[in-house]
């Protein structure tokens, strides 16, 4: 059983508002996390990959769990602040929805390997208790080693698979940028939370060169170009 979540405290310089949407928009991402790799398991060649990607589409729910219970303990309803992110998700998914094991691989680890990287990020900005809790919904889960190895069998048993899989892997980060910079041109809050927390425009390009790093050295791992 969960224990009881505590309700955070927010920084006396930082929105309760952007606390909220940052809640909120990774309550949402972890529940369409859920959705996608139930569905995606369906496509797993094997038995025990498919009960892999199950297993880990269990521990997205977990985290969706937690982050509801803190933002119910904020007095705010969680429903309502999910609900301005629920269309940038579903475009995204409807955008790059994989149509081989493969592709539904590097999208669980590229794609949300870089959202997580951004929303780190973010959460370095808020209250000790908010940020533990976003490093906590944010964590492996078990995505990174499962998806290097099953990506590595699929390059090794064809030789044209590894450029396919890289110009999905940057068509998946291109949707994402794109995806993310509408959330932040509609969510006033969150943006000043960002921009404030990076201490102002000029850091940004720092922040995103270090996603970009990241995002690179994630690609080179499993055995794909950026």
């Amino acid at each position: 059983m969960e224990p009881a979540v505590a309700p955070a405290t927010p920084a006396l310089d930082v929105e309760p508002a952007a606390v909220l949407d940052l809640l909120g928009v990774l309550a949402y991402g972890e529940l369409s996390a859920f959705d996608r790799m139930a569905a995606d398991a369906r496509m797993a060649p094997t038995v025990a990959a498919r009960a892999a990607l199950s297993g880990m589409a269990a521990i997205e729910m977990s985290h969706y769990d937690r982050l509801v219970a803190r933002i119910s303990s904020m007095g705010e309803d969680p429903m309502a602040a999910m609900a301005p992110f629920v269309e940038t998700f579903e475009v995204f998914h409807a955008r790059t929805e994989p149509r081989t094991w493969g592709e539904a691989l590097v999208k669980a680890y590229v794609g949300d390997g870089l959202a997580a990287d951004f929303y780190r990020e973010v959460a370095e900005f808020v209250d000790v208790s908010t940020r533990e809790l976003v490093f906590a919904a944010l964590a492996d889960a078990g995505n990174s080693d499962f998806a290097v190895r099953e990506v590595g069998l699929l390059i090794a048993a064809d030789a044209t698979a590894a450029s396919r899989l890289s110009l999905w892997g940057r068509r998946l980060v291109g949707e994402a940028i794109s995806q993310t910079q509408r959330v932040a041109a509609e969510r006033d809050a969150l943006t000043r939370l960002i921009v404030g927390g990076a201490g102002g425009l000029a850091e940004i390009g720092q922040l995103i060169d270090r996603i970009t790093a990241k995002h690179t050295k994630r690609m080179t791992s499993i055995g794909l170009s950026n």
